[in-house]
């Protein structure tokens, strides 16, 4: 069974973010750049389920500039097998994101797509539930167990009560959680051997896509600055501020 992972280059999440002074965006001229944490988790539960013998062949593939064929060198540096470099320049939106790789597990027919549930960056977490609906396949979200048995998936999801279990029906769409395993270092010599596996060039007119932005980002700002806190003489007071000037009761 052939394992799909999509992959994405986001600011790295030790980094602390910088809006542009024009707040256009954010700041991304000279600042670190790495896997999307959650996509670390994808990548790393692939190979667990290849060392488990349920995998045959894991594919990292990755949508955006050039540079992120050093995102896809890290998942073949983890144990991956062969990525796949879909190049478009500028933002990618997610529903583009979603039909790339449409148009990507058509042509490559993996058994499962897993993928991280969100992106650090815009926070979606769209893009697993609009490709599990244009492949028309069955889809376990925020996971935090995966199992496969023969073509059976079974996932335990987070939900807001606790957890839940669903069991899917292959080919499936899994999107990992933080709580799913912890993802591994790559050692020196997979990231050596990570040079020679292949990456092949595409772009989103070969698999028919037209990756124009159909959003516009109207402005970018940092969040308000938290104000000094204030002591209180009494209860009646604290009720006072909470209910006239802070508006939460």
């Amino acid at each position: 069974m052939k394992v799909l992972v999509p992959v994405k280059r986001v600011v790295d999440k030790d980094i602390k973010i910088r809006v542009k002074g024009d707040g256009s965006g954010v700041e991304l001229a000279n600042v670190k750049m790495s896997m999307n944490p959650f996509c670390e988790i994808a990548v790393e539960e692939a190979i667990r389920l290849k060392e488990a013998g349920k995998a045959t062949e894991i594919i990292v593939v990755s949508i955006g500039a050039q540079q992120a064929q050093e995102t896809i060198r890290t998942g073949l540096a983890m144990g991956a097998d062969r990525g796949i470099l879909v190049k478009v320049d500028g933002a990618v939106e997610p529903l583009t994101v979603a039909k790339i790789l449409k148009a990507v597990a058509d042509e490559e027919q993996p058994g499962i797509i897993i993928l991280g549930k969100q992106a650090i960056d815009d926070d979606a977490n769209q893009t697993g539930q609009m490709l599990a609906a244009l492949l028309g396949w069955s889809q376990g979200t925020f996971a935090s167990k995966l199992e496969i048995d023969g073509d059976s998936v079974t996932v335990t999801r987070e939900v807001d009560g606790g957890l839940q279990t669903v069991k899917l029906k292959g080919p499936s769409v899994v999107t990992t959680d933080l709580r799913l395993n912890e993802p591994r270092y790559a050692s020196l010599p997979n990231i050596m051997k990570a040079k020679k596996k292949p990456i092949a060039d595409k772009t989103a007119a070969d698999y028919g896509v037209d990756p124009a932005p159909r959003l516009e980002v109207v402005k970018t700002a940092e969040p308000p600055k938290r104000s000094a806190g204030v002591k209180v003489g009494s209860v009646a007071e604290l009720v006072g501020k909470l209910k006239n000037e802070a508006g939460v009761i």
